[in-house]
């Protein structure tokens, strides 16, 4: 709680999807970690009067000419993250209204800042509204009547009010912290209105690296024809993603016994059905690329989320990684070794689980 003026600060972490994304949309299963290397962190300083701050880089509406603003439309998009702030807000206050959960009249001044690469697939949007969300649950001092597993649905809702498509995994991944594996079968979404959600320890991970682009192509575009197709019930579609929800609950075992060769050919074969049922096009030259390069040297390669970047794994050690490294150096990728946060919680009180 906000006392005296206090400031409340809080990060939210980027999100690689390891095995059996996009099906948290589809009744799937997934498994996702948060990733240390890029984060959004929000700050919090009760005011006289509500006010979101327009962050200087990502919220630019001064520009030198018209071209200018031309080019950083076309680089950057037209939206920034005060809607992100503006929504969330909105979402929490309407959220604690139906649950009658009394929120104090005191006012707050927001601001925000990321590194998280822009269309990378690595959740930026939905980091800036985690980390608002942890911020206001302190200010109001209601962190103990929103339960953990309900974040991440307020999280997406506030992205839904703003037309953003998306799923709970992310929000998921970023609420909880570490190695999570979720189960969004249709039973626990309508019962219980949101999945099972199950932290694993990240010591079951190899290491693992992350490739991006430094122009991708927008990862917003990539749901659209196949969830239509999905809602009609195509027999491909469907029977496709039951098996890359199946390739998560495999991939739990693999983890859980440390079985890293079948963990090459689980993620090998999620990317693979992932380009049977979007296509090439859908998916980008630039992404389809990442994952070439990738498996050009022998490493296992898929997507983080919906394009934009790739998590690769390279079962044969520091030989491998060195010719990855090289490889992506001549196609002009970014590479990284993932870091990722510590297992449990992030941000979170433990004992809103019970």
């Amino acid at each position: 709680m906000a006392e005296n003026g206090k400031v409340i600060e809080h990060k939210a972490y980027a999100r690689i999807g390891l095995l059996g994304n996009p099906s948290d949309v589809y009744h799937g299963r997934t498994i996702s970690f948060s990733l240390r290397n890029f984060w959004a962190s929000v700050r919090l300083q009760p005011s006289k009067d509500l006010v979101i701050v327009p962050h200087p880089t990502h919220d630019l509406v001064q520009f030198n000419s018209l071209s200018h603003m031309v080019d950083r439309l076309q680089s950057e998009g037209y939206y920034g993250g005060v809607r992100l702030l503006m929504a969330i807000c909105k979402v929490l206050h309407n959220y604690c209204e139906d649950k009658n959960i009394h929120l104090h009249e005191g006012n707050f001044t927001l601001s925000y800042d990321t590194n998280i690469p822009r269309q990378t697939g690595l959740s930026g949007s939905s980091a800036i509204v985690c980390a608002a969300l942890s911020c206001l649950l302190d200010f109001y001092d209601i962190r103990h009547l929103v339960k953990v597993e309900v974040r991440p649905n307020l999280i997406l809702n506030a992205e839904k009010e703003l037309g953003i498509v998306a799923g709970l995994q992310d929000r998921v991944a970023q609420v909880y912290g570490g190695l999570v594996y979720m189960d969004f079968s249709k039973n626990h979404m309508e019962e219980l209105g949101h999945g099972i959600y199950t932290p694993m320890d990240i010591g079951l991970l190899p290491p693992l690296y992350v490739i991006y682009a430094e122009n991708p192509s927008d990862s917003g575009k990539v749901h659209s024809t196949v969830r239509q197709r999905w809602l009609d019930g195509d027999e491909f579609i469907i029977s496709s993603m039951e098996e890359v929800a199946n390739i998560a609950l495999e991939g739990r075992t693999a983890l859980l016994e440390k079985d890293y060769s079948k963990l090459v050919t689980l993620m090998n074969r999620n990317f693979d059905l992932r380009r049977r049922m979007f296509g090439d096009e859908a998916l980008g030259a630039l992404n389809i690329e990442m994952i070439e390069v990738a498996r050009k040297v022998g490493a296992a390669s898929k997507f983080t989320g919906s394009g934009g970047a790739v998590v690769v794994f390279c079962p044969d050690g520091p030989s491998q990684v060195k010719l990855l490294e090289d490889a992506c150096q001549s196609a002009g990728f970014v590479i990284e070794p993932v870091s990722v946060i510590p297992s449990g919680l992030s941000d979170i009180d433990l004992k809103t689980l019970s």
